[in-house]
């Protein structure tokens, strides 16, 4: 049975929330608009959440953009549930009354979180409903768009930047200085003070964890290409607390009172090479005591591992997972995962014969590997399509979709797939 600790939602005043939650209070109180931009789960809506909390709800009022429907009136009932107002009636006639409630609950900043689903419509009435409080309650707002964007992307610029009258006294609405705003996620040295901030936390259940002695290795793994895809060099808070409270509650179930290595590697593992499989559940589902026990079985190799070849202080450095198609450790931790890696790993790599002036004017960038049916997206690189090493795929079900394959012959590679006749078939009846 697992400690209640790992059931519990953790909230940690991280460096980004830092500088997140600053952000928002600088809009707050100069009743600036921003278009705020992080990575996907670093933390953005927990940090709205707590900023709500020390606000308090009626200065602060945070909604979520309306998804799959670009209506106005989505995100004024929006707004109406997040004040907590029933407000019956038709929407045209609801619309007018909401400035009013606004002005009354004492809200001073408005926070759209997921605003890069934010439609046309819902930006106009954002407009409208800020220039009403303007004009007829002389009640300013601060607005901040949040959004989730990875490296130079800035969501809603396109919009801002049309020539019509309205999107340029959109676009004057915000700030002068910080229009757009991106938070960065966590430096190898920030990730340092979290974990050992979750030491702390984790205390009760493992009373001797020592998480900064794998910093270094934790953070190397966590921006591995597959978790870090633009090379930004920074982490995200779900990437860490993913693999940290994994590695943990695996400690925990083989009696550990620290985190073991073994936990820590399977758990990378996982996250960085395994994060697109498909498990496949048959029969009477997993056994939650197997598993416990196949977890347990490497553990006290592991122990001694570790008290033999390293002070509980000193910083320990595994070896990084280098890419998505292989799984690699040091040669005395390799054997953890290593037969399973073995069987696991596709016969089929290197070169892939197809020309490529054929390949690019197929529109099919999809090829099927030989040795296992795995399908890859490739691209042209140093002048050819290389396959790298990459896991066997493990289900059985049959690929349907547009793709090149190969036929009997090791150089014969053609399309099929989808509704359309193979490229050599459609070239005959042509």
């Amino acid at each position: 049975m697992t400690h209640p600790i790992f059931r519990k939602n953790i909230y940690i005043e991280t460096p980004f929330e830092i500088r997140f939650q600053a952000m928002l209070r600088y809009a707050w109180d100069k009743r600036s608009w921003h278009v705020i931009v992080a990575d996907p789960g670093s933390g953005k809506t927990v940090g709205i959440r707590e900023m709500i909390k020390t606000a308090g709800r009626s200065a602060i009022l945070a909604v979520v953009a309306p998804k799959n429907d670009e209506d106005e009136q989505a995100l004024g009932d929006q707004l109406y549930a997040a004040l907590g107002v029933q407000s019956k009636g038709h929407w045209r006639t609801r619309k007018p009354r909401l400035m009013g409630h606004l002005h009354q609950s004492g809200t001073e900043c408005l926070v759209v979180d997921d605003a890069h689903d934010l439609s046309l419509e819902h930006l106009m009435f954002l407009k409208e409903l800020t220039d009403q409080g303007h004009l007829q309650y002389d009640h300013p707002f601060g607005v901040c768009l949040v959004a989730a964007g990875r490296g130079n992307t800035i969501p809603l610029k396109e919009y801002f930047d049309q020539p019509e009258t309205t999107w340029q006294q959109f676009f004057r609405r915000l700030d002068q200085l910080e229009p757009y705003c991106r938070i960065e996620g966590h430096t190898s040295e920030e990730v340092r003070e979290i974990l050992a901030a979750l030491e702390k936390v984790y205390a009760p259940a493992l009373p001797q964890l020592n998480l900064l002695r794998w910093g270094s290795s934790i953070y190397t793994w966590l921006t591995n290409p597959v978790l870090d895809p633009i090379h930004s060099g920074r982490v995200t808070m779900n990437y860490l607390m993913k693999l940290v409270k994994t590695a943990l509650e695996w400690s925990y179930e083989a009696k550990s009172t620290d985190v073991l290595i073994e936990m820590l590697e399977k758990a990378a593992t996982l996250l960085v090479l395994r994060r697109n499989t498909l498990w496949i559940i048959d029969g009477v589902g997993p056994s939650v005591k197997a598993d416990r026990a196949e977890r347990a079985e490497p553990v006290q190799m592991g122990e001694k591992q570790a008290e033999q070849t390293s002070s509980p202080n000193e910083e320990q450095k595994i070896p990084p997972i280098p890419s998505t198609e292989q799984v690699v450790g040091t040669p005395s931790r390799r054997k953890a995962v290593s037969e399973v890696a073995a069987s696991d790993k596709c016969t089929f790599s290197g070169g892939v014969p197809i020309d490529i002036k054929r390949f690019e004017q197929s529109g099919v960038s999809l090829v099927e590997c030989p040795g296992c049916g795995r399908a890859w997206t490739l691209s042209p690189g140093g002048g050819g399509l290389r396959f790298k090493a990459h896991p066997r795929r493990k289900t059985n079900t049959p690929a349907t979709s547009r793709r090149w394959v190969r036929g009997k012959d090791e150089t014969d590679w053609d399309v099929v797939g989808g509704s359309t006749l193979p490229m050599r078939k459609m070239r005959r009846k042509a």
